[in-house]
């Protein structure tokens, strides 16, 4: 049987100590790094999945997240991505209640990849993500856009979808005016993402707010027009 305590001494058994040295080096977030490949953390994900149900999956998932491992951190968004999640109320909760920690981009994408499955199933919890905004916080800030890329890709939305992707451009434009590079690269991966479907909004989001948006991110949104 698979517990919270043996799914993280799983992770913990392929430590690869030169390794953890120049994950640290690389991520500069201070915080413990195990050396654990992805396609390590994927093949114990697996045996997880195979032996546990989604309710049994939360509280391993909370564990490992709560160990402020870098590894056991993607684990534990790994362990919740799925597509199709009956009553999912509790994992969109857990999910959400890591956004306020994010502190690095890796984990961080990771936690959104599951997020954004929850968020398209229930596209009523943009009104939650909206809030993640006006945060202080850049990461929480930078979660609202990676989150909703799903948005993105359609090349032939419903009217509500329509309306809902211009609703998260308009977030988008909100962030124009700041500068750091992480929201300002999470503004340029949206619209660059857009641009394969709907490249006629992307060009007018350009014209309208690229004067202000630094060149790197103005380049890459439009890599694809």
């Amino acid at each position: 049987m698979i517990t919270p305590e043996t799914a993280l001494a799983a992770l913990k058994s392929h430590s690869n100590p030169e390794k953890a040295g120049q994950m640290a080096a690389y991520h500069k977030v201070e915080r413990e790094y195990l050396g654990v490949s992805n396609p390590q953390i994927d093949a114990c994900c697996k045996e997880w999945r195979a032996s546990c149900d989604v309710a049994e999956r939360l509280p391993i998932s909370q564990h490992l997240w709560a160990s402020d491992i870098h590894e056991a951190r993607i684990a534990a968004a790994k362990l919740l991505t799925q597509a199709r999640i009956k009553d999912d109320g509790p994992v969109w909760a857990g999910i959400a209640s890591w956004v306020p920690q994010f502190d690095a981009w890796a984990i961080a994408d990771h936690a959104c990849s599951a997020g954004a499955r929850r968020l398209s199933a229930y596209p009523a919890r943009l009104d939650e993500v909206e809030g993640w905004t006006r945060d202080d916080s850049l990461w929480v800030r930078r979660a609202a856009l990676v989150i909703t890329l799903p948005w993105t890709k359609s090349n032939h939305p419903k009217s509500a979808e329509l309306e809902q992707r211009d609703r998260i451009l308009g977030w988008a434009a909100s962030y124009v005016p700041d500068q750091q590079w992480f929201i300002q690269k999470a503004i340029s991966w949206w619209l660059r993402s857009l641009s394969k479907h709907d490249p006629d909004r992307v060009r007018a989001f350009v014209e309208k707010y690229g004067d202000g948006m630094r060149a790197f991110a103005r380049k890459d949104a439009t890599k694809y027009l």
